[in-house]
């Protein structure tokens, strides 16, 4: 496990890609401090990875009597 500052990670990220890929692990820190974490990705499905269907979430929400534009004129009405 190797532990690197957020500015060498700007100068160097295709060499800590490469490293990461070939199994190593990489610690980012900020200001001395770990705050992210670099790991090699668990294999992924063929198809990718794929957000949920939403669909009927979509649906079920009311529709808006009001357009976008109106809504903010009136909150900024309201605010003076």
């Amino acid at each position: 496990m190797q532990k690197i500052s957020v500015t060498k990670v700007r100068r160097t990220l295709g060499r800590l890609l490469d490293e990461v890929q070939a199994g190593e692990e990489v610690i980012i820190l900020r200001r001395g401090k770990p705050v992210a974490r670099l790991t090699q990705v668990e294999s992924l499905p063929k198809e990718g990875l794929r957000f949920p269907d939403r669909s009927s979430f979509r649906a079920a929400l009311q529709r808006a009597n009001v357009t976008g534009a109106t809504l903010v004129r009136e909150l900024r009405d309201e605010r003076g």
